[in-house]
């Protein structure tokens, strides 16, 4: 390998080979693409901050063997399902109200239903959400910015927890990529399950949309434990044991219809 490689295409393989080897040094790195060591500490600390590699004395591992997919991947999974949780989900606002959004695909379906609403204030953390909403002015959109995760296309960090101190909400719609027995929510990032903790914290009302897979899933080791009470919205094809083991613990859990949602709807 040469150093013609590009940037993100580098970075991919540097998380190819630590998945599939479980480790990665700088020196063994560098010689690799043929750059210079410092530029290997870029690349880790980037791959690092996007919740792909964890960072070790002189190297990096993987943080799992199922590195986080992009938003842009995420996006058509489970489609009618965050649809349908979209819409039920937009059907609890009320007009006057302001909401908190967080990142993540179903959350930006979520916003892109708000697009015909009126007289309604959304701050979020997401940039699909912004994407949504930046043209609607019956929407008074606040952006809660911070330290950008290009995979999930959300703020986190500091300033973003720092603007969610002067704010209080309505309702709270949060993203999750896995929901275990005892509720607890699953991200790839420990800045993303302390700001969903604190999101929670915020509002009157708190959502976690989920479709079915994502039910007694656990693909990373960050997780944020959620105040009750709060409500699961996810879809009819959810395991009923799961479901009821969720109930067991004091989450109420929406069931929604998944069906097909036609372009015309």
């Amino acid at each position: 390998m040469t150093s013609a490689v590009g940037s993100r295409e580098r970075r991919d393989q540097i998380v190819r080979l630590a998945t599939e080897t479980g480790l990665a040094s700088v020196d063994e790195l560098s010689r690799m693409f043929d750059v210079t060591p410092s530029t290997i500490r870029r690349d880790l600390a980037r791959l690092t901050a996007d919740g792909r590699l964890a960072r070790t004395y002189g190297g990096a591992m993987a943080v799992n063997a199922h590195p986080e997919s992009s938003l842009r991947q995420r996006v058509g999974e489970g489609f009618d399902a965050k649809r349908a949780i979209a819409r039920w989900a937009a059907d609890q606002i009320r007009q006057g109200e302001t909401i908190l959004l967080d990142a993540g695909s179903t959350i930006g379906a979520l916003a892109h239903e708000l697009r015909r609403a009126d007289l309604l204030t959304v701050a979020t953390t997401g940039l699909t959400a912004l994407q949504e909403l930046a043209d609607v002015e019956s929407v008074h959109v606040e952006c809660l910015g911070g330290t950008l995760r290009p995979l999930s296309q959300g703020f986190v960090g500091p300033l973003t927890e720092a603007a969610l101190e002067r704010m209080t909400f309505d309702r709270v719609f949060l993203g999750t990529d896995g929901v275990n027995a005892d509720g607890d929510i699953c991200e790839a990032d420990l800045r993303q399950t302390r700001l969903k903790e604190l999101m929670a914290r915020r509002a009157d009302h708190v959502y976690v949309l989920a479709h079915a897979a994502k039910l007694d899933h656990r693909p990373f080791h960050a997780w944020a434990r959620l105040p009750r009470p709060w409500t699961l919205v996810t879809d009819d094809t959810a395991d009923p044991a799961a479901v009821e083991r969720l109930r067991a613990r004091g989450v109420d859990v929406v069931v929604v219809e998944a069906l097909p949602v036609t372009a015309a709807g």
